[in-house]
């Protein structure tokens, strides 16, 4: 099984990830370039992290890795006024 932690470990964990993400989306919202590239490393490493998911649960991991692709893609075809 690849991830072995405990539930209090994983809701610490989602907090972080959460803080992190709402940096990204302020950053996003004034147009820093930083702030595109952390949220396509982000969606990147969720795919990874998706794949590693897909024996366990293949439907929702699949929807997942399509989410994290459309959010690359569109962070990156993105183009400020």
């Amino acid at each position: 099984y690849v991830y072995q932690f405990d539930t209090t470990a994983w809701g610490w964990i989602h907090i972080v990830v959460g803080v992190l993400a709402m940096i990204i989306a302020i950053g996003m919202f004034a147009g820093a370039v930083w702030a595109r590239v952390a949220a396509i490393v982000i969606a990147s490493l969720s795919i990874i992290a998706n794949f590693l998911w897909l024996p366990y649960y293949p439907w929702w991991s699949i929807l997942l890795i399509a989410l994290d692709l459309v959010v690359i893609w569109a962070v990156a075809t993105w183009k400020s006024a």
